[in-house]
């Protein structure tokens, strides 16, 4: 199975430290954010992988040609970040017609990715227990499809799926720049051809500059 990682956002909400740095590139650790991520995919057998790039992109590329020069990794370009559904349309090309995963960059955990489902007929998603900043959640469990309950949902979305490429080719959008969470897979957990897992392995969303201190803070811990 192939493997996408989205690292074309902006990262707004760490400005400063963004300014110059695309969000991929910020470290924990010792590590950037991506190069983290790259390392965990190619531990769990991952051998293709794709990045969609687009603000500050030629750093992203050249850090990662620099860390992983015998690797088979390709980048899927965009002239201004187009969304986490509209990257994943454009890069179809570079990632074919088989189910795939999906993961952000700017995520720091130890989710287990080993075992998930090649076999899908619209996608699966792995949720974590809800973190304070988004604490009505996303989605909930019946069994291991994924419903949306119209109040509070006990799971969100850790930003790692399984994405069959059908959902997109089957379907037209309005513009370049879309999010796969609202514009494309609604349809799909209404007709129930969602699927879903549990994770209660650490994770953190580093989306701000708190976050990105937690996620810090974790690490030092850990090691």
């Amino acid at each position: 199975m192939k493997a996408m990682i989205l690292a074309a956002g902006y990262g707004r909400r760490l400005m400063p430290l963004t300014k110059d740095t695309p969000k991929p590139l910020l470290k924990v650790g010792n590590q950037s954010l991506i190069k983290r991520n790259i390392n965990y995919l190619i531990k769990n057998g991952f051998s293709e992988i794709v990045i969609n790039v687009s603000h500050l992109g030629e750093l992203v590329q050249q850090h990662v040609e620099d860390n992983f020069p015998d690797k088979n990794i390709s980048f899927s370009y965009e002239e201004k970040p187009l969304g986490t559904g509209g990257g994943i349309l454009n890069a179809l090309k570079l990632l074919g017609s088989k189910p795939f995963l999906v993961i952000n960059a700017d995520i720091y955990h130890d989710i287990n990715i080993k075992n998930l489902p090649k076999d899908i007929n619209a996608a699966h998603l792995i949720g974590v227990k809800n973190p304070s900043h988004n604490h009505l959640g996303d989605f909930s469990l019946k069994e291991r499809t994924v419903v949306i309950n119209e109040s509070n949902n006990n799971l969100t979305w850790c930003g790692i799926s399984v994405i069959n490429p059908i959902i997109f080719e089957k379907n037209t959008f309005e513009n370049d720049s879309f999010n796969i969470w609202k514009s494309v897979l609604p349809q799909y957990i209404k007709k129930g051809m969602v699927t879903g897992q549990i994770s209660s392995e650490p994770w953190i969303d580093v989306g701000t500059l708190e976050r990105l201190k937690l996620a810090n803070t974790v690490n030092n811990e850990e090691n």
